[in-house]
């Protein structure tokens, strides 16, 4: 799965920059360019984008103004001649801000910036109620972002700072805490039963009072969690 980003600035010469980077990276697909934010703005209700390049200085609608009237705007880049704006970017949370000319290796460091804002970043779409076959997640490990279905997840334990999701004969190691990505998934799917281990209701194959098994994996259940892991199983505790 690419990445899909889209170019927003009124100077070709930009672009070409822009567009020459992100031709080196094999991660990346640019969906569309625009010469000025109005055209974006009609764009971007029709089209999934992950991460956009944004010029702040064009005409009739200024970058700043554009990420100002995304209620919930894709992850951003500024690609800028104006140090003075820094601040503002930063305050609308952008991942980057970069200067022109912008240098291969100054762009690298912006891209790895943009990595590192997926850390425990989810994006769930599909149905999950029922849990529907399309229904799935984004999930970062290292560079490379997993598109894991809800349907195959079995288990999800915590590793310190990061969380191990188990789909069947693989698994994918994120940058982020149990309780944030229990908050994403469906409650009637999945249950916490332990301070470092959600499972998977549709997954569980054996279970006692103090223990629940996943295939061939024993899960402790928390005397914490006792009560809820037999109210989701409808079992009088």
């Amino acid at each position: 799965m690419k990445i899909k980003c889209l170019i927003i600035d009124d100077e070709p010469i930009a672009r070409d920059v822009i567009r020459s980077h992100l031709k080196k990276l094999d991660d990346f697909e640019i969906v569309h360019e625009h010469e000025n934010a109005l055209e974006a703005l009609s764009f971007l209700k029709q089209n999934r984008i992950d991460l956009i390049f944004l010029d702040i200085s064009m005409p009739r609608l200024s970058g700043l103004d554009f990420l100002r009237s995304l209620k919930s705007p894709p992850k951003t880049i500024i690609t800028t001649a104006y140090r003075k704006y820094a601040l503002d970017g930063f305050e609308l949370h952008v991942v980057d801000y970069l200067l022109k000319p912008i240098s291969f290796k100054r762009f690298l460091q912006a891209i790895d910036h943009y990595y590192e804002s997926l850390s425990c970043t989810f994006s769930l779409s599909g149905s999950t109620s029922p849990l529907s076959q399309d229904a799935f997640l984004y999930l970062r490990d290292n560079r490379k972002i997993h598109k894991v279905f809800l349907s195959e997840i079995s288990l999800i334990e915590s590793m310190g700072e990061y969380i191990k999701v188990h789909t069947g004969e693989k698994h994918v190691m994120t940058r982020c805490s149990l309780t944030t990505i229990e908050r994403t998934l469906p409650g009637d799917h999945f249950i916490r039963s332990h301070n470092s281990y959600i499972v998977s209701i549709d997954h569980i194959t054996a279970f006692t009072a103090s223990s629940i098994e996943v295939g061939e994996v024993e899960v402790p259940i928390s005397r914490k969690y006792k009560n809820l892991v037999m109210k989701s199983l409808n079992i009088e505790s």
